[in-house]
């Protein structure tokens, strides 16, 4: 009914003993992952920063910086001097996008059973909560 297969497959089995490509483990990609969901989240806070000088957002930066430089084996992460572009920059929706980063690096984070962002990232989404309560109710 079927056709055998005729030739060798493209994909390397797990008995097979050959490396033509290199693997990383479970850990190298999720810390990967995390470092992109902090830089992330840092970009956004920098955001922030640029909008509404405050010390417990440039606090929160620092603390970020130095977690992707040690997910990334020391490298620093790349920060930009950022200027508000928009006409009529909109700090909700940035604080409502960093709170959905800061989820998504927690998660991560819980993943890998690294507590030191767990507990940043957790705080993080406490103070892009909190920034949202007054706007929300406001507006409400």
């Amino acid at each position: 009914m079927y056709e055998p297969i005729r030739s060798k497959s493209v994909h390397s089995t797990m008995a097979g003993s050959t490396t033509d490509f290199p693997h990383r483990s479970r850990d190298e990609e999720l810390d990967i992952q995390l470092a992109g969901h902090l830089a992330a989240l840092l970009a956004v806070t920098d955001e922030l920063r640029a909008l509404a000088p405050e010390p417990g957002l440039d606090t929160a930066a620092d603390r970020l910086a130095e977690q992707v430089a040690r997910l990334r084996g020391g490298r620093a992460p790349v920060r930009l001097q950022v200027a508000a572009t928009r006409p009529e920059p909109c700090p909700a929706a940035l604080h409502r996008r960093a709170h959905t980063l800061a989820a998504r690096a927690l998660v991560v984070a819980a993943s890998r059973a690294d507590t030191a962002v767990a507990i940043l990232t957790a705080e993080r989404m406490d103070a892009h909560s909190a920034a949202l309560e007054p706007r929300e109710l406001a507006a409400g």
